[in-house]
């Protein structure tokens, strides 16, 4: 019989002219994580895949009750063909959380971690994971197409699942999955589980590399092991440096004697703060989107140093130096600053960045405007967008002077007024 695996589930169109709009404050932290990955089925002809959702206590409501404070939300995953035309199956559930403090149900280290399997036959397919807060209403939802392997051959891997932890519970091991696989607070490096499926007794050669998203080489590994004729659980702690900011690869390769390879799987991770976009996963691209905060003496006091480590010191220390609330885990003004850096990149991008446009300096440096009014087709003039601001009297005008959405500032911005604001 297959030995048991313990894994710890913490319970814990244009609008036209004239007609007024306003420039959502739309967050791109992900509202919740998850993971999937395959294992061998044993069912004929499938592959199992575990899905596992944590969901942050930050993002559901919580309500209080006479023994503390209640959360409820739902959870559905439907999967779908490659193309997302034809459901293949779907499940959904409800998850109650509970709190005995109401500090407890805003600290960004606690989450809910839900777990479902399903038995697939390998191909490709879409995951549509949806979390609905039953109290408030709101729906996060997020996709994947996501590869089934087979894993019949007669030698196999199965995904890489990252661990924050192994604690024990009651005498037992238990794993607490990294769901949301960031690993800047794990002190001790990549912790990894994974099963090999051997036909036959075999010595095989592992090699453990980790790469940035340059595949630079960072950081490898090797050890060996026996593989028997069965499922082999395989834990491993990979002992990195501390690694800055950004995503990472971590690939495992498995070879034969002869030093041939027999196959390979590979995980992406991530070291980022609390908080921080996922679209940041270049610690030298966040220090120089710093220009509408920063001075320039403090960019280049940051950008002249000579070691990533020593710049991600000096960037750290930066936005605890602008955090207004020092003794909590948030830093509303870092992860607000990086919301609207991503905000303009995905609505402001052109022929450029969208940090980089007039219309993103312009809303990273002060905001979502109170009021947009969007003038796609005029007679008489070039395209144009207003923005007003009604706190600071400021109205800014963009043109598009080429007609292919490239607005430009018209209006001239100086003054004690033009500085960052939270």
């Amino acid at each position: 019989m297959m030995k048991k695996i313990f894994i710890v589930l913490f319970l814990n169109v244009l609008i036209m002219a004239q007609v007024e709009n306003t420039i959502e404050k739309t967050g791109t932290v992900p509202m919740f994580f998850y993971d999937l990955l395959d294992y061998k089925s044993t069912q004929p002809a499938k592959t199992r895949v575990d899905v596992y959702v944590e969901v942050p206590y930050r993002v559901i409501q919580f309500v209080k009750t006479a023994k503390g404070f209640t959360a409820s939300y739902s959870i559905t995953i439907s999967i779908f063909d490659e193309e997302a035309e034809r459901m293949i199956t779907e499940r959904s559930w409800n998850e109650t959380v509970d709190s005995k403090d109401f500090e407890s149900t805003s600290s960004l280290k606690n989450y809910y971690l839900s777990y479902k399997t399903f038995d697939l036959a390998p191909n490709k397919y879409t995951f549509r994971l949806e979390v609905v807060d039953l109290d408030s209403k709101k729906n996060y939802i997020r996709n994947e197409v996501f590869d089934i392997r087979d894993l019949t051959a007669p030698f196999a891997i199965s995904d890489l699942l990252l661990i924050t932890k192994e604690i024990e519970v009651q005498g037992k091991k238990r794993m607490v999955p990294n769901v949301a696989r960031n690993v800047a607070t794990q002190k001790d490096g990549v912790n990894l589980y994974y099963e090999v499926y051997s036909d036959t007794l075999r010595d095989v050669l592992l090699e453990y590399k980790i790469i940035d998203i340059k595949e630079n080489e960072l950081f490898s590994v090797k050890d060996k092991k026996t593989f028997d004729q069965k499922i082999n659980q395989v834990n491993f702690s990979i002992g990195t440096p501390e690694l800055p900011m950004g995503e990472y690869k971590l690939i495992l390769n498995l070879k034969d004697s002869a030093d041939n390879l027999l196959t390979s799987v590979s995980k992406t991770f991530y070291s980022r703060w609390v908080g921080m976009p996922s679209s940041v996963v270049d610690l030298d691209k966040a220090i120089e989107q710093m220009v509408y905060i920063a001075k320039e003496s403090e960019l280049d006091d940051i950008e002249d140093l000579p070691t990533k480590e020593e710049r991600q010191k000096k960037y750290i220390q930066f936005w605890k130096a602008k955090d207004p609330t020092p003794n909590t885990e948030e830093n509303e003004v870092f992860e607000e600053y990086y919301r609207r850096v991503e905000y303009s990149n995905v609505h402001f991008k052109h022929y450029i960045e969208g940090w980089k446009t007039d219309m993103g300096m312009i809303y990273i440096t002060l905001g979502p405007p109170n009021n947009v009014e969007r003038h796609p087709f005029e007679f008489d003039s070039k395209p144009y967008e207003v923005w007003d601001y009604y706190d600071i009297n400021k109205r800014f005008i963009f043109v598009d002077q080429t007609g292919f959405g490239d607005y430009r500032l018209i209006t001239p911005v100086y003054g004690s007024w033009w500085r960052y604001r939270p």
